[in-house]
């Protein structure tokens, strides 16, 4: 990269960009759940029709996102960038005006392929332009912001939709696209991967076994796991992803060398990232609606009374990028998950047909800690643990496991809650909840788990260049 070229770019304008872009596409994860109802009054649509507004952009974003980094790798990370952002707009704008429920599927199927683009060079760009030495207080802010997105879609949905309409749930974005799109031209700086060819082979094997894993799993739950679609889905994508596997190992220049997965900060911190949606993903699509539909809070009374939840990471997540940069990112991420799990777990012991605010009130600060302290140091742990070259991929990778995560999150504890519970009555959902939401503490204890097999770490920042443009291998290689 050239000096001039690296000159255009600035830590803060890099930070405030792309924690925006990452807020927007994470955003769109959840937001539209609470909005289903007005959404059919207006649109009409059967309840599959409805399930697809929200599993269409699961679909497209989890299936393209390490194809998207693959692309900025190869063509320019900022300039995929524009263009994936270009693409998330349009689509937003799109799914505002649609006329009908199938023309919105389509636009959010649509804003699905633009956030896989841009998500995952969020991260890839806000490196190349924070000096080493601060990335941890970057990625703080830049997880605070992405965690915020997700925990809060609901509540930003279901505010939008009880005072506007549902329609500016895809209107907020594109004044935003518009505003990103000449400060991301001017303010950010381009960079490139290794320079190799498009691995075509490798990105359509991880594009195909993604799809049939994830149609699958956002299927599951309400076609049944032993429909004949499904059970195609799950083993067709399992039989692509290992065949994926074999085919990287083997190729000369793959889209995701399968040698990064021997060093144990790579594996340990995607297995922890993996684990750790699963059960937050699935916790906040049940608890979201157990405000609602038990204890009778509005869309946005039960977003308000989840902050001390969801707006923690505004204010702890900093913080956790900061301790990281001085004791490493694992303790942090490990402590972060295990209080996760005992938030968790404390809200499986005290949800009932009538608890009280104050009852539930602990378990959600405890939760909103461990979710801050997890975030920023993840991000640094993932970056970090990869050659510069190879950090477009390996934010592409991260973020797929995390949607996957995702998805698998909801279709197990949402079939646990329906094994155990439903909607019959608010006792028969308590009876629900509780079981899943001690399946979600237990799984993000073993995230917990996971995040201590990372090695902790044995450099200080210093041996980085400043700018963080480039270094050496030697440098960046973490031991096995």
């Amino acid at each position: 990269m050239s000096q001039q070229t690296a000159r255009r770019g600035g830590a803060a304008w890099a930070l405030v960009i792309t924690s925006v872009a990452g807020f927007m596409a994470a955003l769109d994860n959840l937001v539209v759940t609470t909005a289903l109802p007005s959404i059919r009054e207006d649109l009409g649509g059967a309840l599959d029709d409805l399930e697809w507004t929200v599993s269409a952009y699961t679909l497209t974003f989890a299936v393209l996102l390490m194809s998207g980094a693959a692309l900025g790798d190869r063509f320019g990370r900022r300039r995929l960038f524009l263009a994936g952002l270009t693409v998330f707009t349009g689509a937003s704008a799109a799914a505002a005006m649609a006329p009908g429920i199938g023309s919105l599927i389509a636009a959010r199927a649509v804003q699905g392929v633009g956030a896989a683009v841009l998500m995952p060079l969020t991260l890839t760009l806000l490196t190349a332009a924070v000096p080493a030495a601060k990335r941890g207080m970057a990625y703080g802010i830049w997880g605070a912001v992405n965690g915020l997105a997700v925990a809060s879609g609901p509540l930003i949905g279901g505010s939008l939709t009880e005072h506007i309409s549902w329609h500016w749930i895809f209107w907020l974005n594109v004044p935003l696209g518009v505003a990103l799109l000449p400060l991301a031209r001017l303010r950010l700086a381009e960079s490139y991967g290794t320079g190799a060819r498009l691995d075509l082979p490798g990105t359509l094997l991880a594009s195909g076994g993604l799809f049939g894993i994830v149609y699958g799993l956002v299927r599951g739950p309400a076609d049944g796991w032993t429909g004949s679609l499904v059970l195609t889905a799950l083993f067709a994508g399992s039989a692509l992803l290992v065949g994926f596997v074999l085919y990287s190992t083997r190729a000369t220049n793959p889209m995701l060398p399968m040698r990064l997965f021997r060093s144990r900060a790579f594996s340990g911190i995607n297995a922890a990232s993996l684990l750790m949606f699963v059960g937050m993903f699935g916790s906040i699509f049940l608890l979201s609606q157990y405000m609602q539909g038990v204890l009778g809070y509005s869309p946005t009374e039960a977003g308000l009374r989840m902050l001390p939840w969801t707006g923690m990471p505004m204010l702890v997540a900093p913080v956790a990028g900061i301790l990281s940069d001085r004791v490493g990112g694992r303790p942090v991420v490990a402590t972060g998950l295990f209080l996760q799990a005992v938030g968790l777990g404390y809200m499986a012991s005290v949800v009932s047909a009538d608890v009280s605010y104050a009852a539930q009130l602990p378990g959600l600060v405890i939760s909103g800690i461990g979710m801050a302290l997890y975030f920023a140091p993840a991000a640094n742990l993932v970056m970090s643990s990869v050659r510069p070259q190879e950090q477009g991929i390996a934010s592409g990778a991260n973020n797929a496991l995390r949607e996957v995560g995702g998805a698998l999150g909801i279709a197990i504890m949402s079939s646990i809650f329906a094994a155990q519970g439903g909607y019959a009555s608010a006792q028969n959902f308590v009876d629900g909840l509780r079981p899943a939401l001690v399946t979600g503490s237990a799984v993000v204890a073993v995230a917990g788990l996971a995040a201590l097999l990372i090695p902790g770490r044995r450099r200080t920042p210093s041996t980085e260049p400043a700018t963080g443009q480039e270094s050496t291998p030697a440098a960046e290689a973490l031991s096995v």
